[in-house]
């Protein structure tokens, strides 16, 4: 238990003694973290791994300046906004303190006819067709599908590998246009 309490600044009780103990120290590079990786607190800067998460946030660990908890990535889960979003994962809801008091994002794997917020990544194959303002808590969303000849893609995104882009419509993805995806 004090081990707990010098690594979050805090007296801990009896419900707190399970909270887990001391940051992973910072490995020194990407391939060896990714090789040693496991659940477990790191200090901020610290590498993370691919794959991995982080989930929880102690402001006041590794002696003030910040320690995130971390942990392997999977499908619909929530993570700390500033937590890597592993290839093939969206964000589909947002929390404004849902991580200790600051930005929580909800993580899912990409599939078509998803809602996505602002700022998530679009995987390779998707594209987004419709858009809302007030969607995702009020930062706003995107509507993904896969890519395919015949639908309107939203500007703001990269044209999908193996396909272009031909006539623009004003009116589509809610009035911000659109553009009619042909095969390359």
């Amino acid at each position: 238990m004090l081990l707990v309490a010098v690594f979050t600044g805090a007296a801990t009780d009896a419900a707190s003694a399970a909270t887990p103990a001391a940051p992973v120290a910072a490995t020194t590079s990407a391939s060896a973290a990714s090789a040693n990786a496991s659940s477990g607190w790191i200090c901020t800067g610290a590498p993370i791994p691919p794959g991995y998460v982080l989930v929880l946030r102690a402001p006041n660990g590794c002696n003030g300046v910040g320690a995130w908890y971390m942990r392997p990535v999977q499908d619909r889960i929530w993570t700390c906004a500033t937590s890597p979003i592993p290839p093939g994962y969206v964000i589909t809801l947002h929390n404004a303190v849902g991580c200790s008091g600051v930005d929580a994002w909800f993580l899912e794997l990409a599939r078509s006819g998803e809602w996505t917020c602002a700022g998530s990544p679009i995987p390779p194959g998707y594209v987004n067709t419709g858009h809302l303002d007030p969607g995702c808590g009020g930062i706003g969303s995107w509507y993904m599908q896969t890519a395919r000849v015949g639908v309107f893609m939203c500007p703001y995104q990269p044209v999908p590998a193996g396909y272009r882009t031909g006539g623009f419509n004003a009116s589509m993805c809610s009035g911000l246009g659109g553009w009619y995806l042909l095969k390359a």
